[in-house]
């Protein structure tokens, strides 16, 4: 049978795909053993490409909501309705009456890449809400801090580092976060087999901890607290030496000052972790040839997020393992600009404006998705009447989503770009559903960014569009005409608009390899059948490696760039030029996290959990990725049933600030005494859904046990992990 190459999208890991077509059915899935960065690793996501690519529940056709009820529609009927309704909002009430929502999927396809830049800069809104503060937001905030740009995030030297130490982070199951790198066990089996150190830091005995040398069970929600009196052991005890970074470092005795109260004996209570453990980790960091230290999202999502991110790149930095092969080194993209001249830039600035109802400071053009409903419901100047959300779910991904529920339904108006008809776009007044994975072309212009090597691959569409849909960067690209009032126009004139724009600048900086040319002719020698490909051409072509798409083409297995290398000073945007150990934002949170330092801990606290087959809540629509071990249960330990009079596969009720649900208990060791864990993205049980295996298997919504008050103050990401509960049987 005929087969066809596609990039995985669904997840992080970007695994090349070899697919068996059937006509334009995808019929099978294995792994792509010629792709210059998978090399035929796949897991159960890909594998299933075919069942989700051939979802019945996926929408074919635009819905409009006409008295109360969907029907289906044309797609000139949809946008003439956008345009007939957005573009009077926004002039009778201003730009940012109209919020934004973009979930986690955007980066997952090229159009949701490409185009909601644009329609955001067109729609000039500061009502932008994304899945950022609902997962990585603190990494990109204290990247931004210390080094001046939020994107430049070093990533583990996976394949060379000596010692691995893993915090928050479960890559076993995720395929990794903010670490793209596709065969995330391997790669960490194959640091145990050449002598290398796996630490696992972690209340739950995951997958990834089985692979561990030590398993270290931290009270959740404290992970600043250990981070901290690491950095205190290697002030104390002489241990560290930032080595070539010394000369680009400021902020060295700031940092030592800072941490002087956090001693190994002062968190070990709070942590618990023996002080003599907390000691060993940093001698451990200390002395390995190389290492890294690598956290995600179990330290994104708890009440100290970004200052946890932050040590975790000043341990980094101070056992001289940032930007050097071993350690935690800078990935450098294909699609990114050509590195400009090092030397001080614009830096990185936080709360440049405040959302309306709680004044929340912005953190990367971006307001907290805890705060979406509030601005929906409150009356007055700026509350947001229109809703345009892409690929995202918030009724299920953020906080008390019961309430925002509610708040949807209060809107003048709202479009949903989305294949189902969820939880959240059922609220929607039309629905856009682009096509599936098999009928769109595939780039990552996110996740090379964050890629454990450096590499381009591109896979065009391996079927043809079916009749009567229409390609995803198309139905962007016409809503953001529909929204802006240029309705009408052929859909090609925006990624014209944005060549046009781009080369204006390219042309006149002189590290461009656009400087002094012809805007003109540079573009009339891009190449590509498509908007969205010439748009690509042009990104290559700017780009570090001087690539074109025709070049990418003719390596339809990817092309391999090579290994991380250093790239400091280039990559600094900092005001100062140099790395700024301890920014003043940062320094101001620290008292917080001081007074935690004698503070009791909860009795009983709840935390999250990843499952292989699952990524996204729409995900669990795919039969072949539900069951198993892919279950909503509330794992607790039998130490903590036994307390509480509670027995495996009976139900409990779990209640928190913002509600309480029921919910069949799993009793397991594998979880940590005095914790409770849920997996997030169910809750498939809302009237007006169309998305028929997950109803069938609902679950309960985890998020609805919180009410959104609790946020990490730097980033204004919700508080997801280490939250206090109270669990008794179900009568």
């Amino acid at each position: 049978m005929p087969t066809a190459l596609r990039i995985c999208p669904l997840c992080e890991a970007t695994c090349g795909l070899t697919l068996t077509l059937d006509g334009t059915r995808v019929t099978g899935a294995r792994g792509d053993r010629d792709d210059v960065f998978s090399q035929g690793f796949i897991c159960p996501k890909g594998a299933s490409f075919g069942a989700l690519d051939a979802d019945p529940d996926r929408l074919r056709t635009p819905l409009i909501r006409e008295g109360g009820a969907f029907r289906e529609a044309t797609w000139d009927e949809a946008f003439d309705l956008i345009a007939r309704r957005v573009p009077p909002l926004v002039e009778q009430y201003g730009a940012d009456a109209v919020g934004v929502v973009l979930g986690n999927p955007n980066v997952h396809t090229m159009a949701g890449a490409l185009y909601p830049p644009v329609l955001l800069g067109a729609l000039r809104t500061r009502n932008l809400f994304t899945a950022s503060t609902l997962d990585q937001m603190p990494k990109h905030v204290s990247c931004g801090l210390m080094f001046g740009d939020p994107f430049a995030v070093p990533v583990p030297d996976l394949d060379t580092t000596a010692h691995l130490l893993v915090i928050g982070a479960n890559p076993v199951e995720s395929n990794g976060s903010l670490c793209t790198a596709p065969d995330f066990p391997g790669r960490l089996k194959a640091l145990r087999r050449r002598g290398g150190t796996l630490t696992v830091v972690d209340p739950r005995r995951t997958r990834t901890a089985r692979l561990a040398d030590r398993h270290v069970a931290i009270r959740p929600g404290t992970d600043a607290l250990l981070l901290a009196a690491l950095v205190h052991v290697l002030y104390a005890e002489d241990l560290t030496g930032p080595g070539v970074l010394a000369e680009h470092v400021e902020g060295f005795e700031e940092v030592e000052a800072a941490v002087r109260e956090f001693t190994p004996e002062a968190v070990a209570a709070a942590c618990d972790v023996d002080a003599a453990t907390v000691r060993e980790l940093a001698r451990e960091l200390a002395a390995a040839p190389s290492a890294a230290v690598y956290g995600r999202i179990g330290g994104s999502t708890v009440a100290y997020g970004t200052l946890t991110n932050w040590l975790v790149d000043v341990l980094n930095i101070l056992t001289g393992n940032l930007d050097r092969p071993g350690g935690a080194l800078f990935p450098l993209s294909a699609t990114v600009p050509a590195p400009r001249p090092t030397g001080p830039g614009k830096g990185f600035t936080l709360g440049r404006w405040s959302s309306r109802v709680s004044g929340h400071p912005e953190t990367k053009g971006e307001l907290p998705m805890a705060a979406l409903a509030e601005e929906i419901e409150t009356p007055g100047e700026g509350r947001v009447r229109a809703l345009i959300t892409v690929a995202a779910n918030p009724v299920l991904s953020a906080p008390d989503g019961d309430r925002l529920d509610r708040a949807l339904g209060q809107l003048d108006f709202m479009v949903s770009v989305d294949p189902y008809l969820g939880e959240t776009s059922r609220h929607a007044d039309v629905v856009l559903p682009p096509p599936p994975p098999s009928q769109s072309a595939h780039f990552d212009f996110a996740f090379n960014g964050f890629a454990v090597r450096n590499q381009a691959r591109y896979t065009p569409a391996p079927v043809p569009l079916e009749p009567g849909r229409m390609d995803e960067c198309e139905i962007h690209a016409r809503l953001i005409l529909a929204v802006t009032g240029m309705y009408g126009a052929d859909p090609g004139a925006v990624d014209d608009m944005v060549i046009e724009r781009t080369l204006a600048k390219a042309v006149t900086e002189p590290h461009s390899p656009a400087h002094g040319e012809d805007p003109r002719a540079y573009a009339a020698r891009l190449t590509g059948r498509t908007g969205a490909e010439r748009r690509l051409d042009l990104m290559l072509r700017l780009g570090p490696y001087g690539l074109t798409l025709d070049r990418l083409r003719e390596a339809p297995h990817g092309i391999d760039l090579g290994p991380l290398g250093s790239r400091v000073p280039q990559v600094l945007k900092t005001r100062s030029g140099r790395i700024e150990l301890l920014p003043g934002p940062i320094a101001a949170d620290l008292p917080r996290l001081r007074a935690a330092l004698g503070a009791p801990g909860d009795p009983l606290v709840l935390v999250g959990r990843r499952h292989l087959r699952s990524n996204n809540s729409w995900m669990h629509n795919v039969p072949g990725l539900t069951g198993g071990t892919n279950t909503c249960t509330l794992q607790v330990h039998p130490d903590d049933a036994a307390r509480l009079g509670l027995t495996d596969g009976a139900p409990a009720r779990v209640k928190a600030e913002g509600g309480e649900l029921t919910v069949p208990v799993e009793v397991t060791d594998t979880v940590r005494r005095g914790v409770v864990s849920l997996p997030h993205g169910w809750g498939h049980d809302r009237p007006g859904t169309r998305m028929t295996v997950a109803a069938a298997r609902p679950g309960v919504n985890v998020n609805q046990l919180l009410d959104g008050t609790r946020l990490d103050p730097l980033s204004g990401t919700a508080v997801l992990n280490g939250c206090p509960v109270h669990v008794s049987p179900a009568l």
